[in-house]
């Protein structure tokens, strides 16, 4: 049997194939990022899904897509982990921006991230290139979910809300100053937990002038530091994952346009579209 995962840091999708190619189940749990989280609570997240517990002995093959997978370091911690927890299985473990990758072309293309985070790459058909090595939510991830829900609660702190939405903001959200200050500083996941105020931006439709502006701000941003640097992006689609990407695209299309640019595909969950890569796989006796 053959294990997928695709993992953000707010959470992880597993979905389990026969040697078929057959789906056996979907599931979800926390998102495993080596980069914010230690073995233990990796663990933890894991040891919460008993479809996967029931199991864990019978897997054979692993290939794991993660958010904070991008370093060499963080692939060997993570995969001396999973092949510890599913002790029959071989593991392969790649950044998330290779299963965003296949999720979307394949063909040749610029493929970008936005979602919990955010980040951006060429896809050649085979592997990635970046320019610019993925900092996370302190100093990059623009256009992302942490990076517009840090830009609402400073908007709601410094009294620049609107006074109608902050009155609806915090009806939705627990904004005592020693609260959001515990949950940034000192728990686990706060670029997970900044991303989590960005949701309230869908409660919206249509949208304020004011959300539309910070999104076109932030869009703006991400696509002269990420999209503009690959010179294939003025020659090829520019594809994208992730829920801020799916939620925002009629502003993603506009923005690139008005850069002279052509929007590809738009997958909010790379899961399902991985899979049928899989599955295709499988079928064909590609492993």
């Amino acid at each position: 049997m053959i294990l997928i995962a695709d993992s953000g840091s707010t959470k992880c999708d597993w979905v389990l194939l026969d040697n078929d190619g057959e789906i056996i189940f979907k599931t979800r749990t926390l998102g495993l990022n080596p980069n914010v989280l230690t073995t233990q609570k990796m663990h933890k997240r894991l040891a919460q899904s008993e479809e996967i517990a029931h199991v864990n002995e019978e897997i054979e093959r692993i290939y794991f897509y993660g958010a904070g997978c991008g370093t060499e370091k963080n692939k060997i911690r993570l995969k001396r982990f999973l092949e510890k927890y599913f002790r029959r299985a071989n593991c392969e473990v790649h950044e998330d921006l290779l299963g965003a990758c296949l999720s979307v072309t394949n063909s040749p293309g610029v493929v970008g991230i936005l979602g919990t985070g955010s980040n951006a790459c060429y896809f050649d058909g085979m592997g990635t290139k970046t320019h610019t090595p993925s900092m996370g939510y302190l100093l990059m991830d623009e256009a992302s979910g942490n990076y517009f829900g840090k830009k609402l609660l400073q908007d709601y702190y410094y009294e620049e809300m609107p006074a109608e939405i902050a009155k609806e903001f915090a009806k939705e959200f627990e904004l005592f100053p020693h609260e959001v200050k515990e949950n940034l500083y000192k728990k686990d996941n706060p670029n997970a937990y900044l991303a989590n105020f960005a949701k309230f931006i869908a409660n919206y439709d249509p949208l304020p002038e004011y959300f539309s502006d910070m999104l076109e701000k932030g869009l703006e941003v991400y696509i002269n530091k990420w999209i503009l640097p690959f010179p294939e992006a003025k020659e090829m689609p520019i594809h994208f994952v992730g829920s801020i990407a799916y939620f925002a695209k009629d502003i993603i299309s506009k923005t690139l346009s008005e850069k002279g640019l052509e929007l590809g595909n738009i997958q909010k969950r790379p899961i399902d579209s991985l899979t049928e890569y899989f599955q295709v796989r499988i079928r064909n006796s590609q492993f």
